[in-house]
């Protein structure tokens, strides 16, 4: 127990998102003091099949630690199973998801299905602990729905079947991703169990995971879509932890910079073929709210080719940086 509180007491997470948290994305979130990374979500029943795709999600690399892996499953035996081939590829954590809202996932009992079978939970939760050496954790919603919220009591099972900390995410199940986190339910959380607890929701500023530990007593948070186009942010968080103010914004030529070593690294990890499909969308949320972006979006929204993608974001920022110049006159 000391040990994980150490890795995680006062610590910045990036969340296991789907499509976006890969290699590439966690070293960059890295390089701004991020200061553990997930993997994206990996099906347990994918990882046994030796699905080609599935075992890739787990490439890391040795600047990418420590790092957790993230499986999801509704089948405690086969959790168990792929628990220990994770295992074998010695992540500092394997974190079990209880959280997930999408359909696809939901409809194989996964995920935040599992929030409405806390007993099954509870079982998974225990035949990944005895199957593994490595700690094992939990991510949860606040319930399935707002008349359903039983995090608390869901933490308490997750506790009592040897998970080392909980992740909370402070929606509900059926809000998905719209609405607001509830940071009371985390605060609750706090309050039922003595693993520690990571809070997660609504993490868009700096300043936001300084009043989710203010408000919530949490041990940890973990930024999810706030890092999008944003990974700076965790530099912002450890300013504030070390009595700082926020000063994490890049320049535009910083801004530039980062984007085209995220790209780089997206071509060297994961291929040119890949990344042609993937880094688009990166490109689209490094870019939201500077000045001209809509034209730039709309633009770079329809490239299929990664070099006309890149010489319209050179273009782009040529642009602004003639515009500054124009300004500062």
């Amino acid at each position: 127990m000391s040990n994980i509180i150490h890795l995680l007491q006062g610590k910045s997470l990036l969340a296991p998102l789907a499509g976006i948290t890969n290699l590439p994305f966690r070293l960059i979130a890295r390089e701004f003091g991020c200061d553990l990374c997930f993997t994206e979500m990996i099906s347990a029943n994918g990882l046994i099949r030796e699905s080609a795709k599935t075992v890739e999600y787990l490439e890391t690399c040795p600047e990418d630690q420590p790092l957790g892996v993230q499986l999801f499953g509704a089948d405690p035996d086969i959790m168990a199973q792929a628990a220990a081939i994770v295992a074998g590829c010695h992540p500092d954590f394997i974190d079990i998801n209880m959280g997930c809202p999408v359909r696809k996932v939901v409809k194989t009992g996964s995920g935040a299905m599992l929030m409405k079978a806390p007993i099954l939970a509870g079982r998974i939760i225990a035949a990944v602990v005895k199957s593994v050496n490595v700690p094992v954790t939990v991510k949860i919603r606040s319930g399935w729905s707002r008349s359903s919220i039983n995090a608390a009591a869901m933490a308490c099972i997750a506790e009592d079947s040897g998970a080392a900390a909980i992740i909370v995410h402070g929606r509900t199940a059926d809000q998905g991703f719209s609405g607001h986190a509830d940071w009371g339910v985390i605060a609750q959380v706090k309050s039922a169990v003595k693993i520690p607890v990571i809070g997660n929701g609504d993490i868009w500023q700096p300043e936001d995971a300084f009043k989710m530990r203010t408000q919530t007593g949490c041990d940890a948070v973990m930024v999810g879509r706030g890092a999008l186009g944003n990974p700076w942010i965790f530099l912002g968080i450890n300013q504030l932890s070390s009595g700082f103010p926020s000063n994490c914004h890049p320049s535009l030529p910083e801004r530039h910079a980062i984007i085209k070593k995220h790209w780089e690294m997206e071509t060297h990890y994961c291929g040119r073929r890949i990344a042609n499909r993937s880094f688009r969308k990166h490109l689209l949320w490094y870019t939201k709210g500077l000045a001209g972006s809509g034209r730039f979006r709309e633009i770079v929204g329809k490239m299929t080719d990664s070099d006309a993608m890149l010489s319209e974001l050179d273009r782009y920022f040529q642009s602004l940086a003639e515009s500054q110049t124009k300004i500062m006159a």
